[in-house]
């Protein structure tokens, strides 16, 4: 505040933010005087956050049709989990969310959804995540012996033009 000097702290809860203009603390409703609140960045706390649309699997949807997406909010040590063109199971909240504005006047009574994700679950998962069980080892220890490396190798790197 510029007139008394407290720092008032807002949570945001919600995906808008409006920030407080005029000063609700004790010494300026003592003083009787509106001090204005100036936004500081630096004495700020974020929380990780991200909003994610996925779609339908290309091979999942029917000829002729449009995919359908859906909306997922993402918070904490879910964020960035997920990358474009990642195929993925996702448990969450099935949630409403109710338009705003002059969307609202025209929308009545309908919302729109979005999924409050709980778990994440990766099909084929990076490099760097993945973990070498004995199974995988004996595959490539087996593989490593056949003698027929590189033609393994050529398969799986274009197999479309191998075969």
């Amino acid at each position: 505040c510029d007139r008394c000097g407290c720092e008032i702290f807002q949570p945001v809860g919600t995906k808008t933010f409006g920030p407080l203009i005029e000063c609700p603390s004790k010494d300026c409703e003592r003083n009787q005087t509106k001090g204005q609140l100036h936004h500081s960045t630096r004495a700020s706390k974020f929380q990780p956050f991200q909003e994610i649309k996925i779609q339908e699997i290309a091979e999942q949807v029917p000829v002729g049709h449009i995919p359908r997406m859906l909306t997922v909010l993402c918070h904490g040590a879910l964020v960035r989990r997920i990358n474009p063109g990642d195929i993925v199971d996702i448990a969450g909240i099935f949630l409403p969310t109710p338009y705003t504005g002059l969307k609202a006047l025209k929308a009545g009574l309908l919302t729109d959804t979005y999924l409050e994700a709980q778990h994440i679950t990766q099909h084929k998962k990076a490099y760097e995540n993945m973990e070498i069980n004995s199974r995988v080892f004996r595959r490539i220890e087996q593989y490593r012996t056949s003698g027929n490396i590189y033609e393994y190798l050529a398969k799986s790197i274009a197999p479309e033009i191998y075969g």
